[in-house]
């Protein structure tokens, strides 16, 4: 059963976003989008990036952690995804155009430093080649989505699904190669060295985060249809998902639940062999839709909370902390707001991507007082391309949005 709502202004709200996002987060120099803004004046908005010389000597951490580039990827597949939604209602074609963009972007990241399978989080805007040399498997998880969904839908063209094919038995290959119980299961950096934090590790994981390597192996196999990959996602999958269907009691956050769906709805829609295991892939889904509702209605009552026109500081402005290994800028002030504004349209994605779920009344609602309340000529941060996403992906599933 379709539900359904009338959404005044939605759709001039969702294209101020798409505006803005394209405007003042995206740069054509690297075809990446950045994570967040210092600043609403044109041409100063990313005046906080890593200059190639910080870059250079991994400052302030490995990660890239709060300065502005630590997140490309996990944009670029979700814009690329959403891309994908709106072309399949709209079909605008324009946004061919944009999807090469991004795509683009994405085979930077996984060819400017030379190391096959690995996929930087994004590239130094100053020299356009720079990296922060440890990546992660929320990176991961969105990059080979994001290329999934490309791959299949009518903007892919065949050069663009040849290369496709590359990156993707590449991060295979590179998964095979480091991610053994020697490395406590978890993918190097990319000079070679063990990744000392948790980011990076692809099996023995949490329940949400239990699909992450099978996803690889089973995007590798059916795009490559080389049966190496089959096997190794063979290995994995039974295990994925019986430990998918065992989702804390406790609280996520949806951006790990979102992931989660990611993983898993690239498993259903690759896995026609397997319908027992595609059941409990599915079973796990709808535990984060319900779960996911929560989400919803916090980030709602939140909205009054905080100041959502606030800019992220300036990061060599703010003393540095501690995250596990790694020193990192804190800016607790502005987390409370990037979270808040991302939220709700992770929320929505993660709702409309589990097979059969409905989504209620009272959630649209939530989501449309979210799209209408958010001023998005002063949003500063990547949380209005989950808003985005989440309005094609409704607008897809044939719920009214106008």
């Amino acid at each position: 059963m379709i539900t359904t709502l009338e959404f005044d202004s939605v759709r001039e709200k969702i294209n101020l976003a798409w505006t803005t996002a394209w405007k003042r987060f995206f740069r054509p120099e690297t075809n990446l989008f950045y994570d967040w803004l210092s600043s609403y004046e044109p041409g100063y908005e990313l005046a906080h990036l890593p200059t190639a010389e910080e870059v250079k000597r991994q400052y302030p951490n490995p990660c890239g952690w709060g300065t502005g580039m630590e997140d490309s990827m996990i944009t670029a597949g979700t814009v690329l995804s959403m891309i994908c939604d709106r072309y399949a209602v709209t079909e605008e074609e324009f946004l061919k155009e944009h999807a090469n963009a991004v795509f683009k972007g994405m085979v930077l990241c996984a060819e400017v430093h030379g190391t096959p399978g690995f996929i930087a989080r994004s590239v130094c805007l100053e020299d356009r080649k720079s990296i922060y040399i440890n990546s992660s498997r929320d990176q991961y998880t969105h990059y080979v989505y994001g290329l999934w969904k490309f791959f299949f839908s009518p903007l892919c063209d065949k050069s663009q699904k040849t290369k496709i094919c590359k990156i993707l038995t590449d991060i295979a290959a590179f998964m095979e190669r480091t991610v053994i119980p020697e490395n406590n299961n978890t993918f190097l950096r990319q000079d070679g060295v063990p990744c000392p934090v948790t980011v990076c590790k692809m099996w023995e994981n949490d329940p949400h985060e239990a699909a992450r390597l099978p996803m690889i192996y089973a995007a590798a196999w059916k795009i490559s249809n080389d049966e190496h990959w089959r096997e190794q996602y063979l290995k994995y999958a039974r295990r994925a998902a019986e430990q998918s269907v065992q989702l804390w009691c406790r609280p996520y956050l949806a951006y790990a639940l979102l992931q989660m769906q990611c993983s898993l709805e690239l498993l259903v829609e690759a896995d026609d062999e397997n319908p027992e295991i595609v059941e409990l892939y599915k079973k796990a889904m709808n535990h984060a839709a319900e779960r996911a509702t929560y989400n919803a209605m916090k980030t709602l009552e939140d909205y009054g909370k905080y100041d959502l026109t606030m800019l992220c500081p300036d990061w060599r402005k703010r003393p540095l902390g501690k995250i596990v290994d790694y020193p990192a800028p804190m800016w607790e002030n502005y987390l409370p707001v990037l979270m808040c504004q991302r939220e709700g349209g992770e929320a929505a994605l993660v709702q409309m991507m589990a097979p059969g779920f409905t989504l209620s009344e009272l959630q649209l609602e939530i989501l449309k007082k979210l799209i209408m309340q958010s001023d998005y000529n002063k949003f500063s941060n990547y949380g209005l391309h989950y808003l985005q996403a989440a309005y094609w992906k409704a607008c897809r599933q044939q719920y009214k949005l106008i």
